[in-house]
């Protein structure tokens, strides 16, 4: 059984940046595509960024250029970096990993999710 515990949220101007981490525990997870997405009240949970266990990388055109995912696999963690903030980043960020070949950009792609961390943007 895998479990994600995201950390790294909170409270920020815009124009701030913030860094998730994901920390994976139960088996690891390098060879395993990950991803993040998030979810505002009232939206469908959306796609942000991913990456596969080679290393590739796929981001929402709304955070291309502004956020950038990695991951340390001997720490067995993803990490989310988040510069440039704007009030519509505001929304409940959630680390997911699948089981899937290569990138994923779907929810549904995605067989573990972490309890998600909230990064709240103030205009």
């Amino acid at each position: 059984q895998v479990q994600l515990v995201e950390s790294g949220g909170g409270l920020v101007q815009a124009g701030g940046s913030l860094r998730l981490s994901c920390a994976a525990s139960g088996r690891s997870l390098g060879s395993n595509s990950m991803g993040w997405f998030r979810q505002s009240p009232g939206k469908e949970r959306e796609f942000v960024a991913a990456i596969s266990g080679s290393g590739g990388t796929s981001y929402a055109d709304s955070v291309k250029g502004r956020f950038t995912i990695s991951r340390d696999n001997a720490k067995n963690t993803l990490y989310l970096q988040m510069l440039s903030l704007k009030f519509e980043d505001t929304a409940v960020y959630y680390c997911a990993a699948t089981t899937a070949w290569g990138i994923r950009t779907t929810p549904d792609r995605y067989d573990y999710w972490g309890q998600g961390t909230q990064v709240t943007v103030s205009s």
